[in-house]
């Protein structure tokens, strides 16, 4: 845990003096109309999304943390957050959205992992 402490904090120092990277027009992210583009976008997030959750599933089956890794599930949970800035940056629904699901899997996998590994021990 505290490696993941130690990695994340230099990307948060990376964020300081980024004021103007705010996006410029938020109310645009709650427009109803869809672009093929985010049609696209909502269809490729779908997929990359929901590929580490037969992961989470097998784990819960088993019961066990056996050959999970928990420094993939902490670099991962880092750039989803930062995916989900770019998603604010460029006002895109379909980055925002799908990698907010994408890091509840992965905290579920976190959370799963360790509650099985303080059993394990």
């Amino acid at each position: 845990m505290k490696r993941i402490v130690l990695i994340s904090l230099p990307m948060g120092l990376l964020l300081i003096g980024c004021e103007g990277l705010v996006p410029e027009d938020p109310q645009s992210l709650l427009i109803p109309t869809l672009h093929r583009s985010e049609i696209v976008g909502f269809l490729a997030g779908l997929g990359t999304t929901f590929a580490a959750l037969p992961d989470l599933m097998a784990m819960l089956r088993r019961r066990s943390s056996e050959g999970m890794n928990p420094r993939m599930a902490g670099i991962m949970g880092i750039f989803q957050i930062l995916w989900v800035y770019y998603g604010l940056l460029i006002v895109s629904r379909p980055v925002i959205l799908w990698n907010l699901v994408a890091i509840v899997i992965n905290a579920l996998t976190v959370t799963a992992y360790f509650r099985f590994k303080k059993k394990q021990s």
